[in-house]
């Protein structure tokens, strides 16, 4: 017999077939579940937290919000290095990286207003600001000091008398 009869006279083998066996994961999820099962600590009652709110104000029906912020004044103190041609140092009380003249105090000042072009926005336009300037800053300073922050936008300004 030739080569191309042999080859006709085969029948073609079927496919064999891929099957997955999943008795055994089955049996695997079940003992999972089961152990999850017993394990697993069911509790009745509710856990109690304490929470301390603030008390209520008195001579106010209300309570006060505990979520509302304090409107703690950014205080500002200048003080002069001599005379009213001396230089000027201001110091702003809180973590705030601290200006060199009153240039500089405007632009921190307005880089902190909200709704300023380009401010990260920490303070609203009527935030309390205090100037307040020492015993031996001359007045130049101190009203340099209260314009910058007028300029920079803010309504709620206050100059102190020196101490």
């Amino acid at each position: 017999m030739s080569a191309e009869a042999r080859l006709s006279l085969r029948r073609p083998r079927p496919a064999a077939g891929v099957s997955l066996n999943l008795t055994s994961m089955i049996d695997v999820t079940f003992l999972l579940l089961v152990y999850f099962m017993t394990v697993t600590q069911f509790r009745t009652g509710e856990e109690v937290y304490r929470l301390d709110l603030p008390e209520r104000a008195e001579g106010r029906d209300q309570p006060s919000d505990p979520f509302q912020l304090d409107d703690e004044p950014l205080r500002i103190e200048v003080a002069g290095m001599g005379g009213a041609d001396a230089g000027v140092r201001i110091r702003i009380d809180g973590p705030w990286p601290q200006p060199t003249g009153t240039a500089g105090l405007h632009d921190f000042l307005r880089s902190r207003r909200i709704g300023a072009p380009g401010s990260i926005g920490l303070f609203a336009a009527d935030h309390p600001i205090i100037v307040h300037p020492t015993g031996t800053t001359a007045w130049q300073h101190a009203l340099e000091a209260f314009d910058a922050a007028a300029r920079a936008g803010y309504s709620n300004i206050t100059l102190q008398p020196p101490s």
